[in-house]
Order: C-alpha cells, then sequence, then structure tokens
C-alpha cells in the first residue's frame, strides 16, 4: 500500500496542514529533515502526538518518502522561501518522474516560483505556486489557497486543495486555480500587502481613542459596536487583544511597540513600484513598521517635541466612517495591482474569483469580501463603480474631519491621511504634474506631450 500524499516541512504550518488533510481521509506521509541536535525525528514525533495522524508514515529519510508515495506523486513542500525551498528540489527532483506533482505552499516569491516552474517542466514535472492564507488556525481548519501553474497539476492536486480549504457562507471552497506562473504566489504577495493596511488602520483608530483618553476595554467595546458593518477577522481578534488581561494588567500595554514583518510587505511595495501602480497604501503601512522600529529615536524626539492633545473628543460613528471609507481605498489599490500585473504579465487573474477565496480562512476576510466579489464582476476598479460613488461622497466628510482632527493632535495616521491624499489625487482632473514635466525638460531635455496636439508627439522646449 501507498500514501496518495506527501508533505515536507513539519513547522508550524506544515504540521497543522497535514493534520488537515489527514483528518479529512487521506493517506498521508510526512517528512522533515533530520540536523542533529535541533531537527530530529520531527515528523515521527508529531506522527504520534496528535491523533488524525496515527495512519500517517513519517519519515527523515528523503528515499524513504519518496518511495512510500503512490504514482503520480504528489508533494506539498511546507518549507521557509528562498534557499530552502531550492535545497529541497535540489535533493527532491532527482527521485522523482515525469507526472509527479510538487505544490509549494510557502510564502515564495512569484519570480522564484516562475523559475523553478520551468526547471520542473524540463524533466515533466509539474509544480505549483500556492499561497495560502490563515495562518496556523487556518491551517488546521481550512486555509484560502491560491495555486498557480501547470494547469495538468493542479487536476491532480484540486480534489485535496478544494477538500482541506476553508468553505464560506456560500458553501463554496476558498481554493481555485489563480492562473499560470507564479501568479498564485503573487496574488496571495498582495492579500499580505492588504494584510498589511488592514492592521495599520486598526492600529491607527486604536491611537485615535488612546489618545482621546479611552481604555482597552472601552476601545474593544467601540470596535465590538463596529462589528456589524465592518465584520472582519482582524477586527475580530483585535477586540480579544484589547481584552487580554494577566492578572491586574492588560497584556497589550506590556508590548513592546516594534513592529516586525517577514518580507511579503516589503515584496508588495517593491512590485508596486517595479510595475508603476498607484498603490500607496502599502508602502504607508510598510514604512510605519519600519518607523516603528526607531524606539530609541522616537522617545528622544518626544522628549523634546510637545505633543497637542486633541481639542474635542471625536464621535465615533465618524472614526468608523473614516475606517471604512479607507479600507474601500485599501481594497481597490490592491485589487487594481493585481489587475495591472496580470494584464502585463497575460495572467488572466479573475478578480471576482480572488475576491471570493478571500471571503473566509484567510487574514483579510471579511463581509466587504462577498460585496467586493459582486462588484469586481463588473467593474475593475471599484472607486469607479457607481454602487459606491454615495459611500465614498458620505464617508470622505468624516475621513476629513478625523484627519483634521489627528493631525491638530499630532497623531500618526500613515494609511489614514495616504487614502485621502490618494483619493484626492485620483479625482484630480488637472493635476500639477505638467509644472514636473517642464521641471524634466528644463534640466534633462526629457520632453513633454502638449494638451494641443493630438498626435501624442514629444516635445521640447529651450527654456533659456
Amino acid at each position: 500500500m501507498k500514501q496518495e500524499i506527501g508533505l515536507i516541512g513539519m513547522g508550524v504550518m506544515g504540521t497543522s496542514l497535514s493534520r488537515n488533510l489527514a483528518r479529512n481521509g487521506f493517506a498521508i506521509s510526512l517528512f522533515n529533515r533530520h540536523v542533529e541536535g535541533s531537527e530530529e525525528a520531527v515528523a515521527q514525533k508529531a506522527q504520534k502526538q496528535y491523533e488524525e495522524l496515527a495512519s500517517a508514515l513519517a519519515f527523515d529519510a528523503l528515499s524513504h518518502f519518496v518511495a512510500s508515495l503512490s504514482h503520480p506523486r504528489k508533494i506539498i513542500l511546507m518549507v521557509n522561501a528562498g534557499a530552502a525551498v531550492d535545497a529541497v528540489l535540489n535533493e527532491l527532483l532527482p527521485q522523482l518522474d515525469a507526472g509527479d506533482v510538487i505544490v509549494d505552499g510557502g510564502n515564495s516569491h512569484y519570480s522564484d516560483t516562475q523559475k523553478r516552474m520551468a526547471s520542473c517542466a524540463e524533466s515533466g514535472i509539474h509544480f505549483l505556486g500556492a499561497g495560502i492564507s490563515g495562518g496556523e488556525k487556518g491551517a488546521l481548519h481550512g486555509p484560502a489557497i491560491m495555486p498557480s501553474g501547470s494547469t495538468a497539476g493542479y487536476a491532480l492536486m484540486q480534489p485535496y486543495l478544494e477538500k482541506i480549504a476553508a468553505k464560506n457562507r456560500d458553501g463554496h471552497p476558498c481554493c481555485s486555480y489563480v492562473g499560470p506562473q507564479g501568479s498564485g504566489h503573487f496574488v496571495k504577495m498582495v492579500h499580505n500587502g492588504v494584510e498589511y493596511v488592514e492592521m495599520q488602520l486598526i492600529a491607527e483608530c486604536y491611537a485615535l481613542l488612546k489618545q482621546q483618553g479611552c481604555t482597552n476595554d472601552a476601545i474593544a467595546d467601540y470596535f465590538t459596536q463596529w462589528l456589524p458593518e465592518c465584520q472582519s477577522y482582524l477586527l475580530s481578534i483585535s477586540i480579544k487583544i484589547l481584552q487580554k488581561k494577566e492578572g491586574d494588567h492588560y497584556l497589550l500595554d506590556r508590548i513592546l511597540d516594534q513592529a516586525a514583518n517577514k518580507g511579503t510587505g516589503r515584496w508588495s511595495a517593491q512590485a508596486i513600484a517595479d510595475f508603476g501602480e498607484a498603490a500607496t497604501l502599502i508602502p504607508a503601512a510598510l514604512w510605519a513598521r519600519y518607523l516603528s522600529y526607531f524606539k530609541k529615536y522616537r522617545e528622544q524626539a518626544a522628549a523634546i517635541f510637545q505633543t497637542n492633545p486633541l481639542q474635542s473628543a471625536l464621535a465615533i460613528d465618524q472614526l468608523k466612517a473614516a475606517y471604512q471609507w479607507a479600507r474601500v481605498v485599501n481594497h481597490h489599490q490592491g485589487f487594481s495591482l493585481i489587475q495591472h500585473v496580470s494584464n502585463t504579465h497575460e495572467w488572466n487573474v479573475h478578480l471576482p474569483t480572488i475576491a471570493r477565496l478571500w471571503t473566509a480562512g484567510c487574514i483579510i476576510q471579511s463581509d466587504l469580501m462577498y460585496t467586493l466579489s459582486s462588484d469586481l464582476a463588473t467593474h475593475q476598479h471599484l472607486l469607479l463603480h457607481p454602487r459606491w460613488k454615495d459611500f465614498f461622497e458620505r464617508h470622505h466628510t468624516a475621513a476629513k474631519a478625523v484627519a483634521k482632527a489627528a493631525i491638530d493632535a499630532e497623531v500618526h495616521l500613515p494609511c489614514l491621511l495616504e487614502a485621502l491624499n490618494f483619493f484626492h489625487g485620483y479625482k484630480t482632473v488637472h493635476s500639477s504634474a505638467n509644472l514636473i514635466q517642464a521641471q524634466r525638460d528644463f534640466f534633462g531635455a526629457h520632453t513633454y506631450q502638449r494638451t494641443d496636439d493630438p498626435t501624442g508627439k514629444s516635445h521640447h522646449t529651450l527654456w533659456e
């Protein structure tokens, strides 16, 4: 008897995903490398620890692991992005046959995924890059899965991936073929960028309310009141975080205010620059994390410069409206980035499907995603959708009021303020870019186009 599917990498995500596969009735083989003194019998220990894995086979010899799998072999890699993936592939590929399929379920950069696909294709091996979102809990109970690459490989893996994926409230699995090449990992990368902004926007609401003198419990109560209209996974967990205590003290108040990142936000910001997309909120959220890390200098600056208190209490409904407004701008930018890069690479990514994949299982799951999945079917650019016109006009007023109060009180709101800047620029018919073009032509003879020349011809002026 051979096992029907194998998983390599028994870290937190790999272990949870293997338990999910086993719980759904799949015969699974497990592998983890053997490193003397640090990683010894990892797969075997997991197999004994978890009831779901009782019938799984566990290995720390890769050749035995491969030999345990039925043909065509189906293998999921859950190892750290980068060199670790290539190291495993270099050892694994010589032991596989044409027709076998490998799924990279880690947070690999999409360009690396495309190179690995091409390398595997030379040996007739199908390769999929699958973005998986949901963290440890999602991997165990049902993540959102964004696979791309070999269509034949996806046909082999589809029954497994769709079975273990989250199911949304309509009963649809949050897993679907995204497109060719590394489009799945690109979509997951943008997902993480949108996630950065969603987290930052909640943190900015928290900062404003703390500046207003609210306790953690009071802020949690306000967020709870928002949930019917603003339901999201991140807002829900923020409420629990605000309420968590150690003895008589809020745990949140004892957490150092230096935000870390694992790279996907940086990759998203780089892609935004590389493709010339005006997705300004993701970089703003990333820079906010970078700035938070300079704790020593922030403390020194706070001792030198005075900060003004909020002049008047913010209306909670006004803050909620500003938060909702900025979230839609964030999602507009994320989907616009995906569409732009999909068009460039001819991936043919279907935006309504991507929004549906994000309705459950993933970190940015929310009720908003159901609405966006429907809206994106008729408009690729959400800000131009007629259904959102009244929403933006009504909530824009609240966003400006919150921004004014925050500026007066010198509260750091990078994403809310950038959402306003973007929106104001997006709806500006005649921008100041004509002066930029004239300056470029003045000092560098870079030329410009004229509004009174419909041919689009480039012009140059001797300015002196």
